[in-house]
């Protein structure tokens, strides 16, 4: 199965049924890996993440009842490119051989010589039926389980399936792509000796915050899950009658919810994972961007300078600026100045650039800093404050008032964003459920993109107390302020929110 002329190799590889968490490790490892990746219709954007930056990435659709690429283009593709030297990953959804065409691509690959390897993803019955709480087997209710697609081979004049031992053998029957059938393929059940109430269920989009499941029985499910659509999996058997006591994604206050985290990617990762854990469906779209200011030695110099008693931390970007600006130096860089930031999670960015603060303000807002600082300097201290350029003045004006002195410097500017970046905040407000308003900026950002009209139909989760007073400024309300500064407790004040409606 070697290819002697060349080092290619492709990877076939499972993509699970949704969640991108449930990827396996290796399947990771394997897009980080892979030079080309040519991935289907059904795999979440986030798990192209794990790519390299420079990979070239190939949508080749494959989905049911859509335009897809043809298969002998796919296989052709899979071939060149392994024979040019490339690592490449066929990323696919579900397990690849699991009704895919997985089988058929590594046919392909072994009849002409190119090394592959496969490997398996969480199958889509497996978390279908979890994540509705149902199980495919039961020790009282199901010991066998047949999975069968209702769409075969076009090359076969007839079905293959015996429907007399289907409907009488296996105690839960799972039917793969048979939502344009469903209302025949009861009847054949029926008619070849399933009871008409033998429970049915069918879930769509498993394991998403999307995920919609209908309960019924052989005799009504037809009608009850008219208008549902693919990707959808049909689970028939006695195992139905768990979802009742098994539910647990669907069940939670934000399952379904499209929360917009104004925030990028790559710096929403916490929230977006524990909005995930909530079944809510996150949405991290950024409301402006960070740029370098305009005098960019102007925050070394302040460092070089010197003489300061404190260095005054008020977000992650601040410090990135500083550790940027320190070069290759360390905190020693610092002398004999302590260091102040505002809540946990700016002093655990302070903590990856080696620099541990000596004062962690309880709140993370500038007012709830100067009250932590008034009993902790002195008399009249210097303080260096590296910020945004249109940062507030309250701690600025706070220290002066008390006799400090306090060298401001801007370490970054905030730019609002424009062009296709703006219509996709616009687009991302008007999907949005609820929002997470986590400064005055993010208020004005977003008030430019969709107007306050287009907002006021939202629920509005206001960080605190002076983002509530922006929002009230924009002549919008908040829905309900966090009672802590922080976007944890932003998200516990969301799914109190759900709950109380629910």
């Amino acid at each position: 199965m070697s290819d002697s002329t060349t080092g290619g190799q492709v990877f076939l590889l499972g993509a699970g049924p949704g969640d991108p968490e449930l990827v396996t490790v290796r399947a990771r490892r394997r897009l980080e890996e892979a030079d080309v990746v040519l991935y289907d219709a059904l795999v979440h954007p986030e798990l192209l993440e794990h790519c390299r930056e420079n990979a070239e990435l190939v949508f080749v659709g494959k989905r049911a009842g859509k335009p897809s690429e043809r298969q002998s283009r796919i296989n052709d593709r899979l071939i060149a490119e392994a024979r040019a030297g490339k690592k490449v990953a066929r990323l696919k959804g579900g397990d690849p051989y699991l009704f895919g065409r997985g089988t058929e691509e590594a046919e392909v690959l072994a009849a002409a010589g190119i090394r592959f390897e496969v490997v398996p993803g969480v199958p889509s019955p497996l978390a279908a039926t979890a994540y509705a709480g149902l199980s495919l087997t039961h020790r009282d209710l199901a010991s066998s389980v047949a999975y069968l697609t209702a769409t075969e081979s076009p090359q076969k004049d007839r079905s293959s399936h015996d429907w007399a031992k289907l409907a009488n053998g296996p105690q839960t029957l799972v039917i793969f792509m048979g939502m344009r059938k469903l209302d025949t393929l009861m009847t054949l059940l029926t008619e070849n000796g399933r009871p008409p109430e033998t429970p049915v269920a069918v879930v769509q989009w498993a394991s998403l915050p999307r995920q919609k499941t209908i309960v019924g029985t052989v005799a009504d499910i037809a009608e009850k899950a008219e208008g549902l659509g693919l990707p959808s999996l049909i689970i028939v058997g006695e195992v139905v009658r768990l979802r009742d006591k098994l539910r647990f994604f669907d069940s939670r206050p934000l399952f379904g919810k499209t929360v917009l985290v104004p925030r990028a990617p790559r710096r929403a990762r916490d929230t977006i994972v524990r909005l995930r854990d909530a079944s809510a469906q996150p949405l991290a779209i950024a409301t402006f961007t960070i740029e370098p200011p305009a005098d960019r030695g102007a925050l070394r110099a302040a460092i070089d300078a010197g003489g300061h008693d404190w260095v005054l931390f008020t977000s992650a970007p601040a410090v990135t600026a500083f550790g940027r600006a320190m070069g290759d130096r360390d905190a020693r860089v610092l002398g004999s100045a302590k260091v102040a930031a505002v809540g946990a999670k700016t002093a655990q960015a302070l903590r990856s650039i080696g620099i541990h603060a000596d004062l962690v303000s309880p709140v993370a807002h500038a007012e709830g800093l100067l009250d932590a600082l008034g009993d902790a300097v002195g008399t009249r201290s210097r303080f260096l404050f590296p910020r945004a350029g249109d940062g507030r003045e309250t701690l600025v004006e706070g220290l002066e008032d008390a006799g400090h002195e306090v060298t401001l410097v801007t370490a970054y500017d905030k730019q609002p964003v424009s062009g296709e970046a703006l219509d996709r905040l616009s687009a991302g407000i008007e999907e949005a459920d609820a929002i997470l308003v986590t400064s005055g900026s993010v208020v004005r950002s977003l008030v430019e993109a969709a107007g306050t009209d287009a907002l006021k139909g939202k629920v509005l989760a206001s960080i605190g107390p002076v983002t509530s007073e922006a929002l009230r400024d924009a002549g919008l309300e908040p829905t309900f302020e966090a009672t802590d500064a922080s976007l944890d407790a932003l998200v516990d004040a969301l799914e109190t929110h759900y709950a109380g409606q629910g």
